[in-house]
């Protein structure tokens, strides 16, 4: 069981989004940015999420990305079911088509506790702890240090917020304008 590029994506995408403010969307194109993704790579990954009811998605000027109300509550096995469909703890590290106890590969009976193990810890790892992780700046999704939107106030209704880079010496800060939980109409 190694982790697919998309599942590592989608995995560093939501805790991304994880990290920002509940309900103000992010554009795709910012995620990929920050974590170095190719943006239409990201959107792929992003309907899929979208149609597994993970995220929310906005279209139009205002529009973007957010977790789902208690999103922050999933875990990354679910996640990974949803992205490399079900049965993937039960694939073959091989990738032997028959692979079990009673017709075991080379490598099954040592990779047996191990793999459950790591289903253990993919259960327990949700994307509130991982994004309370990485807001802490003990831990990172890429070599960039965290960058985060932070809400400088509410207008006529729309939530304005900026998307700080620390990352990008002398950028500064991206001015961007969120319209909340109504930003768009949903895709």
């Amino acid at each position: 069981m190694i982790l697919s590029r998309t599942s590592q994506y989608a995995i560093q995408a939501l805790i991304f989004i994880a990290t920002q403010p509940r309900g103000v969307p992010v554009l795709i194109r910012t995620v990929a940015d920050h974590l170095g993704v190719p943006p239409p790579y990201l959107a792929k990954i992003m309907q899929s999420l979208g149609r597994g009811k993970l995220v929310d998605s906005f279209r139009g000027r205002q529009g973007g990305v957010c977790l789902r109300e208690g999103g922050e509550k999933t875990d990354l096995m679910q996640i990974l079911t949803l992205i490399e469909g079900p049965g993937l703890t039960d694939n073959c590290v091989l990738g032997l088509k028959v692979c079990g106890d009673e017709t075991a590969c080379p490598v099954h009976t040592q990779w047996k506790p191990i793999k459950t193990k790591i289903v253990k810890l993919l259960n327990q790892q949700t994307l509130g702890k991982l994004a309370a992780a990485v807001r802490s700046g003990k831990y990172r999704l890429t070599e960039l240090p965290f960058a985060a939107l932070e809400i400088k106030g509410v207008a006529r209704g729309n939530v304005q917020a900026i998307l700080v880079h620390p990352q990008k010496a002398g950028a500064g800060i991206d001015d961007i304008r969120r319209n909340g939980h109504n930003a768009g109409k949903r895709s």
